[in-house]
């Protein structure tokens, strides 16, 4: 972080997590950037960087006790892609690099 604070850079995260999830996660994994709220994906889905979990990841999920429509608030069981976005002070954007669900073609199986 202080190689960012050299540059002049901010580091901010989007979570569909409800505030209490994201307090705890702040907490424990003792975050210092921004922890923005996005309920229900709704940025990421205008985006286009949202998408639904299968049923079969769905159970595995809620095997290890992470329930999405807890943890969310709510139950389209939708998370956003992971990605990185460069935006400068005038809010143009100005690098992409998002990892698709399709393009990585994961198989949990």
């Amino acid at each position: 972080m202080d190689t960012l604070k050299e540059f002049d850079t901010t580091i901010v995260a989007i979570t569909p997590q409800l505030a209490e999830a994201s307090r705890l996660l702040i907490s424990r994994q003792k975050i210092t950037f921004d922890l923005l709220s996005d309920p229900g994906n709704g940025y990421t889905a205008s985006l286009g960087l949202r998408f639904k979990l299968p049923d079969d990841l769905k159970a595995v999920y809620l095997s290890f006790g992470n329930d999405l429509a807890v943890r969310n608030g709510e139950d389209s069981w939708t998370l956003p892609m992971p990605g990185r976005f460069v935006v400068d002070r005038a809010g143009v954007v100005r690098a992409v690099d998002v990892i698709s669900y399709e393009a990585a073609n994961v198989s949990y199986a």
